[in-house]
C-alpha cells in the first residue's frame, strides 16, 4: 500500500465491510458481529498509521488523493488531510468501533441492518472531514442524515423515536438548504468548487455576509447552537446507547469543523463582522443550557444540555481568531468526543440493566456497582474540566484566546463552568451516594469485562491530552497559524 492512498483505503475499508456483511445470510449473527468488528478495527488502525505518518511540521494537505467526477464543469473528488481534520477521523473510528462493541448483545434481529449503518455511518464521517470539494462536503454532511435517522427511528428505545429522527431530520436538512444555495453562487460565480482555490479568492463584503450567513444557517444547527438546538435533546433521549454516542462524539464536531474549514478561511470579514453574534449566542448557550441541565430527571437529557453548554464554548473559541482559542476549540470538541460518549456509555449500562433513565429511580450505586462508580466519577470530574483532564486544557485555551479578544465574554463564559461543577457533582451525588432505592431496583451488577474495555481505554486517552496535551497540539499548530493567516 502507497502512503500516499493511505488516506482512501481508510475511507473505503468501511464499505468493503458493508460489502460483506451484504452477502452474508442474516441468520450468522456472531459472523456478523465479528465482521463489523474486525472492519471498524482495521480502519481505526489505519487511521493510526495516518497520524504515524503524518508531517506536522507543514501546513499543507497530505495524502492527497482526487479523481475526475465532472471534468467538463470543473468538480473533482479531492481528499486530503492536514492537523485540523486529522483527529477527527481518529476520533470517529475510534467511536464506531466502541458503537459496535457496546452493542455486542443487543437482540439477533436486525443486528446485520444494524451493523451496516454503522459502517455506512463511518464511511460517510471520514469522507465528510476529509474531502476538499465543497459539492462533495455537501453531498456527504447531508448523507449523515439517513443512517442516523434510520438508528434513531428503527432502534431508538422509546415509543417517541419516531418523532424525534423526524424532528432530527428536519431541523438539519432545512438549515443546510441555504448552505447549498451559497455552494451553487459560489460555483456559478467562480467556475470552481475547490476548497483550496476558494480559500485564495477575495470576496466582496456584502457577498461574503450573505454566503456567511447561508453557511451559518446549517453549521449552527449541527453543532448546535441556541437557538437551533431544539433537535439535541429529543434526539438523544430516543436514540439507542450507540446512537447517542455517535451524534454526541462526531456529528456535533460536523458544525465546528465546518466553520474552521468554510467560514473562517472564506469569509473572513464576515466572520469578523459577526463576532459579536456569535460571542452572544455562544454565552448564552453556556450559561442558559447549564441551568437546564440542573433542572432535568432523565439522564440522558442532562448529557444532551450540557453538550450544548460546552459546544458554546467551543464557538467561543473558534471566533477568537488566535491560535490559543482555535486549537483549544479543537482540543475541547476532542474532549467532549470521548467525554460525552463515556457518559452516554454509562448511562447505557444502567439503562440496560434498569430500564429506566429517570434519576428517581437511581441512588447508593457506590454500594453495590463500585467499579462503574469510579469510572463515572472519573467521567465527571472530566466533563467538569477539572486539571489533568482533555477538558481543562480545551477550556483553559478557550479562555486564554477569548480573553485576549473580549474580557467580558471570558469572564461570562467562565461563570458557566461553575454551573458546569453544580450539575455534574449533583448528578453523580444523586445516582451513587445516599441510600438504595430498593422498592425499585433490587438486582445490581457491576460492569462487565467487555464494558469495562470500552470505558477504560477512553479514561487513559482522555488523561494523555489532560496530562500531555504537546502530542496533540504540535499537529495542530501549522494549521492554526495559516488558518489566522487569513485575518492578518
Amino acid at each position: 500500500m502507497q502512503i500516499t492512498n493511505l488516506l482512501l483505503w481508510t475511507a473505503l475499508l468501511p464499505m468493503c465491510g458493508i460489502v460483506l456483511l451484504l452477502l452474508i445470510p442474516g441468520s450468522y449473527f456472531n459472523l456478523i458481529r465479528n465482521i463489523a468488528f474486525i472492519t471498524a478495527q482495521l480502519t481505526f488502525v489505519c487511521s493510526i498509521l495516518l497520524w504515524l505518518c503524518f508531517e506536522s511540521k507543514t501546513a499543507c494537505f497530505q495524502f492527497i488523493y482526487t479523481a475526475e467526477w465532472f471534468p467538463s464543469y470543473n468538480i473533482q473528488y479531492t481528499i486530503g488531510l492536514d492537523g485540523i481534520s486529522l483527529f477527527f477521523i481518529i476520533l470517529t473510528t475510534w467511536l464506531i468501533t466502541t458503537c459496535i462493541l457496546i452493542s455486542w448483545n443487543m437482540p439477533n434481529n436486525q443486528v446485520k441492518e444494524y451493523l451496516i449503518c454503522f459502517l455506512i455511518l463511518e464511511t460517510i464521517l471520514i469522507q465528510v472531514f476529509c474531502v476538499l470539494d465543497i459539492i462533495f462536503f455537501y453531498i456527504f454532511f447531508e448523507s449523515v442524515l439517513i443512517p442516523m435517522f434510520l438508528i434513531i427511528g428503527i432502534w431508538g428505545s422509546r415509543e417517541r423515536k419516531i418523532r424525534a429522527a423526524y424532528q432530527f431530520f428536519i431541523y438539519t436538512l432545512a438549515g443546510s438548504l441555504l448552505m447549498l444555495l451559497a455552494i451553487l453562487v459560489i460555483y456559478f460565480q467562480h467556475g470552481t468548487t475547490d476548497v483550496q482555490m476558494l480559500w485564495n479568492i477575495n470576496f466582496d463584503i456584502r457577498t461574503q455576509i450573505l454566503l456567511w450567513l447561508a453557511f451559518f444557517a446549517s453549521l449552527a444547527v449541527k453543532i448546535p447552537m441556541i437557538p437551533f438546538h431544539i433537535w439535541l435533546p429529543e434526539a438523544h433521549a430516543e436514540a439507542p446507547t450507540a446512537g447517542s454516542v455517535i451524534l454526541a462524539g462526531v456529528l456535533l464536531k460536523m458544525g465546528g469543523y465546518g466553520f474552521l474549514r468554510f467560514s473562517l478561511p472564506m469569509f473572513p470579514e464576515a466572520s469578523l463582522y459577526f463576532t459579536p453574534l456569535i460571542y452572544l449566542l455562544s454565552i448564552i448557550a453556556a450559561i442558559y443550557a447549564s441551568l437546564t441541565t440542573i433542572r432535568q430527571v432523565d439522564l440522558k437529557k442532562i448529557i444532551a444540555y450540557s453538550s450544548v453548554s460546552h459546544m458554546g464554548f467551543v464557538t467561543l473559541g473558534l471566533f477568537s481568531f488566535n491560535f490559543q482559542g482555535i486549537e483549544g476549540s479543537i482540543i475541547l470538541m476532542l474532549s467532549h468526543g470521548l467525554v460525552s460518549s463515556a457518559l452516554f456509555l454509562c448511562i447505557g449500562i444502567l439503562y440496560d440493566r434498569h430500564k429506566t433513565r429517570l434519576l428517581k429511580y437511581y441512588g447508593g450505586l457506590v454500594q453495590v456497582m463500585p467499579i462503574f462508580s469510579l469510572l463515572f466519577i472519573f467521567f465527571i470530574f472530566s466533563n467538569i474540566g477539572f486539571p489533568g483532564t482533555s477538558s481543562f486544557i480545551g477550556e483553559l485555551l478557550v479562555l486564554i484566546g477569548v480573553f485576549q479578544s473580549s474580557p467580558i465574554s471570558a469572564f461570562l463564559s467562565a461563570f458557566s463552568m461553575i454551573l458546569g461543577a453544580s450539575y455534574s457533582i449533583w448528578l453523580f451525588n444523586r445516582i451513587c451516594f445516599g441510600s438504595l432505592k430498593l422498592q425499585y431496583i433490587t438486582n445490581f451488577q457491576d460492569i462487565s469485562r467487555r464494558e469495562f474495555c470500552i470505558l477504560f481505554p477512553l479514561s487513559i486517552f482522555i488523561l494523555w491530552m489532560g496530562i500531555y496535551p504537546e502530542v496533540f497540539l504540535k499537529v495542530l499548530h501549522c494549521s492554526s497559524y495559516n488558518l489566522i493567516a487569513y485575518f492578518t
